[in-house]
């Protein structure tokens, strides 16, 4: 009897909002203001206030819906796990870079504005960690904790010692079956371990490879990256590529699965699209290489068109696209997947595009930064 007084208080309480003003807000107006609320937050909103937008009524809820899609369907990044999510197919996700050279840290922000200075919504921060043998790169949500151990680290950059060959490292399976690096020591998270069903470690998901220039001659560098986590089909038309739906971290104020907001339906083809393993799809890992510039005989250099996004002349300026040495080139391996270069002392512009994440092209830009003994 108590259990139904309850559900029966509860129905007249969702048709009582259903009625309320809130409710009968103009859907314009409704659309307006929540489009706005994020698009003026330059931090991620905090989990309790997104559910609590989706939760005041139906139309709400279908709103929110339809305002929190993946990058690769609405061309922004919205929510923490947006930085693993494949950025949209038709157009490039405008970012820049901005170094730390005291803190030997770097952060990465979504631009705001077409502008190529100014302040964004910060995305991702890595910090440079050298080593014995190796460099790493670790990289985190949080600008302030940039340690393996915390919260919110999700993956890390390797290099080999002579900064020819890098690895970037996955703090979660990017993809069903992915293998983890073992790995002897057992990572706390919060001080916490984590849990069996929350599979923590190093997965691979990138090889990025600089070609040696062992007779010292002047040019461009050549670089190769094998995306592990990537089906070379992705950039056919209808392929498609790993998308995870969720990061898990030990404090729940800072995730906000994209699940939560999104139909069945959408839900099980995204789920079915995780649940194949990457060794299994048509044709392989996607390889990527820089486009080779030309050479200005009036200006006397290397020259490529980043439509005005480089400013600055720079070795580690670069453009990546699909490699074509399995089989004909064609238009698919003409754009560009992503694009980085300088444009100040400290500053650097990264655009990027489906099929990778802003996570897997900050870790291919940190390794234009790092040392590279037998490349320059």
């Amino acid at each position: 009897m108590k259990g139904r007084w309850n559900r029966t208080v509860q129905d007249e309480w969702v048709d009582g909002l259903e009625q309320s003003c809130w409710a009968q807000m103009p859907e314009e107006l409704l659309r307006e203001v929540l489009v706005r609320i994020e698009a003026a937050d330059t931090t991620w909103p905090s989990r309790k206030n997104v559910v609590a937008c989706a939760g005041v009524c139906r139309s709400w809820r279908r709103i929110t819906k339809d305002l929190v899609k993946t990058p690769e369907h609405s061309a922004s990044l919205t929510f923490p796990i947006s930085v693993k999510q494949p950025g949209p197919r038709e157009s490039l996700v405008k970012c820049f870079i901005k170094r730390n050279r005291s803190t030997q840290s770097y952060h990465l922000y979504l631009g705001l504005t077409n502008a190529l200075t100014g302040d964004g919504k910060f995305l991702l921060a890595a910090r440079k960690c050298r080593r014995t043998t190796c460099t790493d790169y670790i990289m985190s949500l949080n600008a302030d904790d940039m340690s393996k151990g915390s919260s919110t680290y999700i993956g890390k950059l390797r290099s080999n010692f002579l900064g020819t060959k890098f690895t970037a490292y996955d703090g979660q399976p990017p993809y069903s079956g992915a293998k983890v690096m073992p790995n002897r020591s057992i990572r706390l998270v919060g001080l916490k371990q984590v849990s069996p069903r929350v599979p923590v470690g190093s997965y691979p998901v990138a090889h990025i490879s600089y070609e040696v220039n062992v007779l010292g001659s002047r040019g461009p560098r050549k670089m190769q990256c094998i995306m592990d986590a990537i089906p070379a089909s992705a950039i056919e038309p209808g392929g498609v590529t790993p998308t995870p739906t969720e990061i898990r971290l030990s404090n729940p104020d800072v995730l906000l699965p994209l699940s939560f907001f999104r139909s069945r339906s959408k839900s099980h083809r995204m789920e079915s699209s995780l649940s194949e393993p990457l060794a299994d799809k048509k044709d392989g890992a996607l390889v990527l290489k820089n486009k080779t510039p030309r050479w200005h005989e009036q200006l006397q250099c290397w020259c490529l068109n980043f439509h005005g996004r480089v400013t600055v002349a720079s070795v580690k300026n670069f453009q990546l696209v699909a490699s074509s040495e399995d089989g004909p080139a064609g238009p698919q391996h003409e754009k560009i997947i992503l694009q980085f270069g300088k444009v100040g002392k400290d500053l650097f512009t990264m655009d990027y595009r489906y099929p990778i994440s802003a996570f897997q092209a900050f870790a291919i830009c940190l390794s234009s930064f790092d040392t590279k003994i037998a490349c320059e």
